[in-house]
């Protein structure tokens, strides 16, 4: 039986909400034991990635060619970094190929992806085998009517792919207004309740690269959380997402329902530097958007910048990069310039 989400005792930054009102991940009986010792108090987790004691804004990002190619051997005097439309004096400039990877994979577990579900299972096991090396890790999430941490943070693509396998579609009980649920309302996916929790309690003390796999239809129904709360939490932690739309158009309607994934997937995506792969309900399109995603995880660039606004307002800050023409970046929009606390 699932635990669904927890109540939590830390609420998740709203005014007016009550804390009972709020939840937290919890993992499923198959989970592994994880640690019981006390979060540390809110005045000393990550924030932002903009530290106070650097002053140093740091960048991952992918260059392609006009068809799509990935675009080697750039070099700083290639490349002009935006702070709001502000040309930033960049700090350094390498290509990377190997930094480690914190890798959150999410598996929509809803009723609408019952017929996709057991793809979705070998496609991300074979994934997970290939991709992870020994500075790596990864966690799975389930997201349906609960959030559920499947399997934490661990550098096992064993464990990941035992858990993965034993996910199951959960049409479950009905939930009224937010992640809680409550009998009697409509069957859903709080996908933006569970990119939050994940980018909010799983990411912001790790390191190096960071980025959520999200295996979905892109549907929300349900979730405390805006789509602009996820999208920010995601910011503030550095992670990109990447949204592989997998789903049976033809159950949507065959239910009598419309199908509207793409626009919210897209948005979450390009907000935060990553990207959507639409592969429908087509295993082998499945099995080539993980190797795109593989490739594109160890082929970025990475940028560093000391912001010429020395601000910390909390304000949020575009940031743009150039380089040279015909060549499509993509990075995350930007950062909210609030201090770390210490």
């Amino acid at each position: 039986m699932r635990t669904g989400i927890a109540v939590a005792a830390l609420a998740l930054g709203l005014p007016g909400v009550p804390v009972a009102a709020w939840c937290q991940l919890a993992p499923s009986p198959d989970a592994p034991p994880v640690s019981t010792a006390p979060a540390p108090p809110p005045d000393q987790q990550s924030v932002a990635t903009f530290k106070l004691n650097t002053n140093l804004v740091d960048l991952f990002f992918i260059a392609k060619g006009k068809n799509g190619e990935m675009v080697p051997h750039l070099t700083q005097n290639d490349c002009t970094v935006y702070e709001d439309k502000v040309p930033q004096k960049l700090k350094s400039f390498a290509a990377e190929t190997d930094l480690p990877l914190t890798l959150g994979i999410v598996l929509d577990t809803s009723a609408s992806q019952t017929r996709v579900l057991p793809l979705e299972q070998d496609a991300g096991s074979q994934f997970l085998d290939r991709v992870l090396r020994r500075q790596d890790e990864a966690f799975l999430l389930s997201v349906d009517v609960n959030v559920d941490l499947l399997q934490d943070l661990t550098n096992s693509a064993h464990l990941l792919s035992r858990a993965l396998y034993k996910a199951q579609i959960n049409a479950g009980v009905g939930f009224g207004s937010g992640p809680v649920p409550t009998a009697g309302g409509p069957r859903g996916t709080i996908l933006y309740d569970a990119i939050y929790l994940a980018s909010t309690e799983k990411m912001p003390e790790e390191t190096g690269r960071k980025a959520l796999i999200i295996l979905t239809d892109g549907q929300d129904q349900g979730s405390k959380m805006k789509i602009e709360d996820a999208i920010g939490a995601a910011q503030r932690a550095n992670v990109e997402i990447y949204i592989i739309l997998i789903a049976d158009v033809q159950s949507y309607w065959d239910q009598g329902m419309g199908y509207y994934g793409y626009s919210a997937a897209k948005k979450i995506a390009d907000e935060t530097g990553g990207r959507v792969i639409n592969v429908g309900n087509n295993g082998a399109k499945l099995q080539a958007a993980f190797e795109q995603i593989e490739n594109e995880l160890r082929t970025q660039y990475v940028a560093s910048y000391t912001p010429s606004n020395t601000k910390l307002d909390g304000t949020f800050r575009h940031i743009a990069v150039e380089c040279g023409d015909g060549v499509k970046v993509q990075v995350r929009k930007g950062y909210y310039a609030v201090a770390q606390q210490q």
